[in-house]
């Protein structure tokens, strides 16, 4: 029996269809149409807006939990994680005999970097010169932590929503003695692409998204942030180098740096608009794979992912659960509905706008 034959034109906001994402050899299905229905599901608390908290930990001057006192920094501050995912000295707990039940050691370091002294500046509310300080020292991290690490992740959970437990601006660093799964998948999925094209994945698409300009959310001369043709959380963005081949952050000049400041404040500031709230969201970098001696790497390109969890509203998230844990990822709205939609924001900054930044000030 036939599972039904095509009818009509297809439109992509009405007709569900499955789009390939190139960097996981997966698919995704976009069914736009499903935001027509009412919401009966749960809606959550608006994210809390980051407020000066002259307690937290995370503070120039204050206690952490483990009971160091940090110093009284003006700028960024890297320090050892507290309780770390990862130690450099763990031992090995053999491979084991049967295959169902194998294991390897795992090694690394877990930091973590406050970008502002502040608790309420987040990094859409920063400078341009301090948001260039975070990048120069995400830079430096790469370039430390890779001389003897296998992969340096750097990622961001901002948000309670997406499980940060302290509102302070800041980052996580982990770097290990192994290549984690997604890099892992990336960097198949790359090689095979550059082998059977002659170039880099990512070069190729951000050429290709910067002359359709219908997924394209900021750009500037040398960087590129896009609703990727894949997505598959409702906002989510890949932000990119988009005009020459680039490993990794440390690789960056100074000039590229200053522009992906600018980006990334424009980006971050799309976001925040969008409901007018601290938008909540996971980010991290993806760049070439470290090592004292890592493999051929001319496929690899650096690129960072957002994933948003917000999709109607400041209370109305996407859950991955049912159908996207079962069987694959889907989404609600095309990533060209999304794209227009922050595309359209103002690069200027709601609280800005309103006045809402006020001096913080400690006694």
């Amino acid at each position: 029996m036939s599972c039904g034959g095509a009818t009509g034109n297809f439109v992509p906001t009405e007709h569900q269809h499955l789009r390939y994402n190139p960097l996981r050899a997966s698919w995704v299905l976009v069914s736009a149409h499903r935001m027509r229905r009412p919401w009966g599901g749960r809606v959550e608390d608006p994210p809390e807006e980051p407020m000066p908290d002259l307690g937290n930990p995370l503070l120039p001057g204050n206690t952490r939990a483990n009971g160091e006192v940090n110093p009284d920094y003006d700028g960024t501050f890297v320090f050892e994680n507290d309780f770390p995912a990862l130690q450099p000295n763990a031992p090995d707990p053999g491979s084991g005999d049967d295959p169902l039940f194998r294991s390897k050691v795992a090694r690394g370091v877990c930091k973590v970097m406050c970008f502002h002294p502040r608790s309420d500046i987040t990094l859409p509310l920063m400078t341009h010169d301090e948001v260039v300080t975070v990048i120069d020292k995400w830079a430096e991290l790469v370039e430390e932590l890779g001389s003897t690490y296998t992969w340096v992740q750097i990622f961001e959970n901002k948000g309670a929503m997406m499980g940060c437990s302290n509102p302070h601006p800041h980052c996580q660093v982990w770097a290990s003695s192994f290549l984690p799964n997604e890099p892992a998948l990336a960097d198949r999925c790359q090689r095979k692409f550059y082998e059977e094209h002659g170039e880099p994945l990512l070069l190729r698409y951000a050429r290709q998204e910067v002359e359709r300009r219908e997924r394209v959310v900021v750009q500037s001369c040398d960087w590129l942030a896009v609703v990727p043709y894949w997505a598959t959380w409702p906002f989510q963005t890949l932000l990119l180098p988009r005009r020459r081949h680039i490993l990794r952050l440390n690789d960056l000049t100074t000039e590229e740096r200053r522009d992906l400041a600018d980006v990334m404040k424009r980006l971050l500031t799309k976001y925040d608009n969008l409901f007018e709230v601290s938008f909540p969201y996971s980010m991290g970098w993806h760049g070439a794979p470290t090592g004292p001696a890592p493999p051929s790497l001319a496929h690899w390109q650096l690129h960072a992912h957002y994933f948003p969890p917000l999709l109607r509203s400041a209370t109305v998230r996407k859950f991955m659960v049912g159908y996207e844990l079962l069987a694959q990822e889907q989404r609600d709205l095309t990533p060209e509905q999304a794209a227009e939609k922050l595309r359209r924001l103002p690069d200027e900054h709601y609280k800005i706008r309103d006045g809402g930044l006020k001096e913080q000030k400690k006694e």
